[in-house]
């Protein structure tokens, strides 16, 4: 890749004054619109990634952007000390969207878990009667929650879990996609289940089918709530609103985050039960910027465009295509496809090539996409993305697998 360098001394500046808490592809945005970015040396590369889905809606779409600009012209900020024309509104849309009863408004996707363990936590102690200090949460192996503390708490992965310690206790984890183990976890003391519809950080990992509807019976029969994590799986990304919903099962809790705020500005919820979320109680929760004017016009935007079915149904037609063109690239480099709708696990063949040289190919060959667990692509494109354009990022696969 030609640098005239610029992208050097812009990368030099980023490794000698930020945190190196990443490791990003050598490659330097300066512009974006649509499913397509374009680098400081005015190179343009297709996005295959959106931001792990925060960019479901494309880069700077005009709706959003509009949304933004106006809402900034007028109020950015009251803090929740004070009352603003945008929240109710955004509580009363995102709840109707997603078929619920009340929304706590977060910042990030980290946020909105942290916020739904406290709550289930407070459930257990105020409504089911769980013994003081005692309440535990079932999670699954191979998850990825954010990096909180007690998120990492209860990771497997050594990457995200180790040297943070000591731990935050109370969780219980199981094999991911065993229904069984879930139920046999199931005590007194249980308050809620908390799990992704689908792992993204593992790989896109899709359970079998009847799982979830087993799990929400277990729950059911036991008072436990369940809590689905559709930070990155929810919101048009696998073609529903939730990913859940393919199952035909409901949560108590959902967390969102991620494409809640349109790629522009950091927007997260949880959203469910009335009787769950009513538990909170002026001053035992709460956030600054939660809620605050920009991010609920924001995530008004999106809401609306997703009141539609439009993206829902790029998701689902567009990714029946990309799922495949990708199974065509079996044996000629690629080992596994996994996902649902326009989210993509692709597992690179132990012959071929690590991830992130599979990564780096792709930057080559113009498209953007990043690896996870050192042989797993994750393709999640912006769903505005045309079928032309996922022909012409795949076909670069190829080419990046041969290369």
């Amino acid at each position: 890749m030609a640098d005239n360098g610029r992208t050097s001394s812009i990368i030099a500046l980023d490794e000698q004054w930020g945190a190196h808490n990443y490791h990003p592809l050598p490659v330097v945005i300066s512009e974006a619109e649509g499913a397509w970015v374009t680098d400081v040396d005015g190179k343009r590369y297709l996005d295959f990634l959106s931001g792990y889905s925060a960019l479901n809606f494309g880069h700077r779409h005009p709706a959003l952007v509009q949304a933004a600009h106006e809402q900034i012209d007028r109020l950015t900020l009251t803090s929740r000390a004070f009352h603003n024309d945008q929240f109710g509104a955004f509580c009363e849309e995102l709840a109707e969207l997603t078929g619920t009863e009340m929304v706590l408004t977060m910042n990030t996707g980290a946020e909105a878990v942290e916020s739904a363990i406290k709550v289930a936590r407070k459930w257990a102690y105020e409504v089911k009667g769980v013994a003081f200090d005692s309440a535990e949460i079932i999670v699954a192996t191979n998850n990825f929650h954010g990096r909180t503390t007690t998120i990492v708490s209860f990771s497997d992965d050594p990457v995200a879990h180790d040297n943070y310690g000591p731990f935050t206790p109370g969780f219980v984890t199981v094999p991911y996609g065993d229904a069984q183990a879930v139920r046999d976890a199931i005590g007194p003391n249980t308050a809620a289940v908390l799990m992704e519809p689908i792992q993204g950080e593992a790989g896109v990992v899709v359970p079998s089918p009847g799982f979830w509807a087993d799990v929400r019976e277990a729950c059911t029969e036991n008072d436990v709530l369940l809590i689905a994590d559709e930070v990155q799986s929810g919101l048009a990304r696998t073609g529903e609103i939730f990913a859940l919903d393919h199952e035909g099962v409901r949560a108590d809790l959902y967390t969102l985050g991620k494409a809640l705020g349109g790629g522009i500005v950091p927007v997260a919820a949880v959203v469910g039960r009335a009787d769950v979320l009513g538990v909170l109680k002026p001053g035992q929760h709460g956030s600054t910027f939660g809620g605050y004017p920009v991010a609920c016009a924001v995530g008004r935007g999106v809401v609306e465009l997703l009141r539609t079915g439009e993206f829902q149904e790029r998701s689902r037609e567009l990714g029946a295509h990309l799922h495949e063109r990708l199974g065509e690239l079996s044996g000629q480099g690629v080992a596994e496809v996994r996902g649902r709708g326009l989210w993509a696990g692709v597992d690179i063949d132990l012959l071929a090539k690590t991830g992130r040289e599979v990564s780096m190919a792709l930057r080559d060959e113009g498209v953007l996409c990043k690896e996870t667990h050192e042989r797993t692509l994750r393709m999640a494109p912006p769903l505005v993305i045309t079928r032309d354009e996922i022909d012409h990022a795949v076909d670069a696969l190829g080419r990046a697998l041969k290369a």
